[in-house]
This record gives C-alpha cells, structure tokens and sequence, in this order.
C-alpha cells in the first residue's frame, strides 16, 4: 500500500501483479516495460524507474499461490528495460513469437570515432539492422525530417533502418514481422543462425 495525498492505494507493483488476474502476458509485459523503463529526466522530470524486476519478482514471491501468478512470472521473464512505448514492446514479443532473433532494446549505434550515433527502439547489432517503431508524434514535419536525416546518417554507418509505423501492427504484427524478416535475411540471418 502507499499514501497519495492522504488516500490509500495499491502500489503500482501491487496492481502490475493483481491485473495479472485479469490480462493477457503480453499485456502485462507492457506494464512491466513501463514500470521498470528508466526514464528520461528532460522530458519526464524523474531519473527513477517505478519498479524494477527486482521488485516485481518480489511481490511475485509473496502471493505464490494467487490466480495469474503464472502471467505474471512469464511477463516478469520477457521484460525488459528500455521500452519507451507499449507497441515496442509488443513488437518485441511479435518478433521473439514469430521465430526471430530476439532484438536488443535501445542498443548504441556508434560511428567509427566512438560517437553515439542513436539508439534504435530494437536492434539487432550483428546483423546491422536497426527497428524503429514511429508513432502519432512522428507525422509531425519537423520530426519526419529528423527520421529521415536518422536514417540516412543510419545507413552511412553500414545499418539498414526498418521504420514501423501503426499500420504495420495489424494481425498480431505480421506486417512488421515480415519487415524485419526481410531485413535480417538480407543482413545474413537465417532461421536457427546462433546468435
């Protein structure tokens, strides 16, 4: 329990494992990649995660014999730090249900000097290619011509960006799947390739 302005709540790691109960892994995959997402300081105003696996495990530990216990531990497994939006995480699980390779979260692309070029939503730094998930705040004509220089400056340092977009979520994300299948083909991936 925790103290909001005098009211009693649920923490939110107690809630993250009550909705257990209710939704779906994936789902709850995405509460837990937000609760232990590290956040951005300019743009949030905090530096501390709510939650972090840790945590989580804990307050698993404690109820081992409730209802969606089971969820719950299969979303505390595939989390991950990093993801900045719900549909990245759910592409990530897309891509690890559809037999590929899983992806990094936010891993550096760095040029020959050492410089942080950026950091993809999902990348795959063996092969070179690189997954950004562009939502509603990516039509903006500014931003769409910051994606652009990102993914020409991407392709100049030897990556292949794949840019997904709502419509490529459709059917359980076949259509991004496809993409990134594709991409990894080309890099040199094939189905059972060590990674």
């Amino acid at each position: 329990m925790t103290t909001l302005e005098g009211l009693v709540l649920t923490s939110r790691v107690r809630t993250w494992l009550d909705l257990s109960k209710e939704l779906a892994v994936e789902d709850l995959t995405v509460i837990a990649d937000h609760l232990i997402r590290i956040p951005r300081q300019l743009y949030e105003g905090r530096t501390d995660p709510y939650a972090t696996q840790e945590e989580l495990d804990a307050i698993i530990g404690l109820h081992p014999g409730q209802r969606g216990i089971r969820t719950a531990r299969e979303a505390l497994r595939l989390s991950r730090v990093g993801a900045d939006s719900p549909p990245e995480t759910l592409l990530r699980l897309a891509l690890g249900a559809a037999g590929l390779p899983e992806p990094e979260v936010n891993v550096p692309i760095v040029d020959a000097d050492g410089v942080l070029h950026h950091e993809p939503d999902l990348g795959y730094p063996k092969y070179r290619v690189a997954v950004q998930y562009e939502g509603a705040g990516h039509s903006d004509p500014e931003q769409v011509a910051r994606d652009i220089s990102r993914e020409e400056r991407t392709r100049a340092l030897g990556w292949t960006e794949v840019r997904i977009s709502r419509r490529h979520m459709v059917d359980g994300a076949r259509p991004a799947v496809e993409k990134v299948r594709a991409a990894l083909w080309a890099a040199g991936w094939r189905t059972g390739s060590p990674e």
